[in-house]
């Protein structure tokens, strides 16, 4: 983290904080959620609203939240920022919902008001407490990157909001002030104004926003972000995907009135730079390429009960699988025609180059599976007939999938893995465009390290 500052996710802000902190009852980084809170407050907004709301942001996390909203109030106090340029990144960021002018205040004059109330609020837990200075972010190659992100937005953002000199004002914000709350300002503006923001940019924002240390949701939550088409490729993943993620989210413990709205929300879950529907389109063109292969009824059940632990029994409930795949299926169709209506889901080509490797793998791992069994004390499926059942899908599905499958297999069985055969494992998922940590997220604790 720049400057030695803890980065805010490290502070306990969220995915879920950004910039709808307000809006999910959380916060982000003090005064831009603040300012969220005041645009969806409306245009009458008056100076005893406008407190609550600094009020109820100071006392998020027992208090703890009151230090960022103290921490930006004196940011801008302590530059040397005129009050035009102040009162513009106000009613920029929050979408003109309240004016000080209009209640006989300067802009300075109100900012100190959210440092008193700040104050005042971390009192309540140390009555010693004094603010400390303020820590400005003045990185210069950083807050250049920022100010090029601003200048490419400028001609939207200019367009978009009758404010004079506003791209002028933001920038001073982050040259003159503080980098990180003029980045923040700066996509409060664009949030505010639903000022369209290009797929190339906002993966540019993101990632000055891990610069800054924001949570991703910082920069993502309320962006007007223009998408590219829904894709299956493996670009903005990490972990796991498709069918054998799924899987893995049906393990003991999971935690949904019913499997269907187990998958439902698994459908959900693009993280930050994936368009909106790839992950269903992944899980769509996984389950669909068993469905439609000669894989038998009791091998995918057989593969299912394995791949999740026998976390979710399907034989328990009638249920074969082939049947339940479908339902997987009926899902995914139904979340891709909501999010994105004009996908047509359809299968990628199967790269079977790399099919008698994974089957090397797989056949070396045998005999140690073919001592364990699944789920040992209630209806135990034999190792050996899980590992068959992989090969099967390696051969008549999809090698890519078979060894995310055989993966998940080596997580629940726990087996031991040699650093030489985890190197190997890593030149696969190299070879099938897996994201970095898909492996570290699964079977690295079974390596046995010398």
């Amino acid at each position: 983290m720049i400057q030695e500052r803890p980065a805010y996710y490290e502070l306990g802000y969220g995915e879920d904080f950004g910039l709808t902190a307000l809006t999910a009852l959380t916060a982000l980084t003090a005064l831009t959620a603040l300012t969220e809170r005041l645009g969806l407050a409306g245009s009458d907004a008056g100076p005893a609203a406008a407190l609550a709301c600094a009020e109820e942001i100071a006392d998020g996390s027992e208090g703890e939240e009151a230090v960022e909203l103290g921490e930006d109030a004196r940011r801008l106090l302590a530059s040397e920022l005129s009050e035009r340029t102040l009162r513009t990144v106000w009613l920029a960021s929050t979408g003109n919902a309240f004016d000080p002018a209009d209640h006989g205040m300067t802009c300075r004059e109100w900012l100190e008001r959210i440092s008193e109330v700040s104050t005042a609020r971390l009192r309540q837990n140390k009555r010693s407490y004094t603010p400390p200075p303020v820590r400005p972010v003045r990185d210069a190659g950083l807050c250049q990157a920022v100010v090029a992100e601003l200048r490419a937005a400028a001609p939207a953002l200019a367009g978009a909001s009758a404010l004079p000199d506003l791209v002028d004002a933001l920038e001073r914000v982050v040259t003159g002030a503080d980098g990180d709350l003029g980045t923040r300002l700066f996509l409060r503006a664009l949030k505010a104004h639903a000022v369209p923001v290009p797929y190339e940019q906002y993966r540019r924002l993101l990632a000055l926003g891990q610069q800054f240390g924001f949570p991703a949701g910082a920069v993502h939550d309320g962006l007007h972000i223009v998408w590219p088409q829904v894709s299956t490729t493996r670009q903005g993943v990490s972990g796991d995907f498709g069918l054998s993620r799924l899987a893995g989210l049906f393990t003991a413990g999971w935690h949904h009135r019913t499997p269907r709205a187990a998958v439902e929300n698994a459908v959900t879950y693009d993280g930050y730079e994936r368009p909106p529907g790839s992950e269903a389109a992944v899980l769509w063109e996984d389950t669909r390429r068993m469905l439609d292969s000669g894989l038998s009824d009791d091998s995918i059940t057989v593969l299912w009960l394995a791949a999740t632990n026998r976390g979710y029994n399907i034989d328990e409930f009638g249920v074969g699988g082939r049947k339940w795949l479908e339902q997987v299926v009926e899902v995914c169709e139904e979340h891709l025609a909501a999010v994105a209506p004009a996908y047509l889901p359809v299968a990628s080509a199967i790269h079977t180059e790399t099919g008698d490797a994974v089957l090397r793998e797989i056949r070396e791992m045998a005999p140690l599976g073919a001592g364990k069994a699944i789920s040992p004390a209630f209806r135990p499926l034999e190792g050996a007939a899980v590992m068959a059942a992989l090969e099967q899908v390696v051969i008549q599905v999809d090698p890519d999938l078979g060894f995310r499958l055989f993966l998940r297999t080596l997580e629940v069985l726990q087996l031991p893995l040699t650093e030489e055969r985890y190197a190997r494992y890593e030149a696969l998922g190299s070879r099938f465009q897996y994201g970095e940590d898909h492996l570290l997220f699964s079977i690295d604790h079974l390596v046995q390290r010398s």
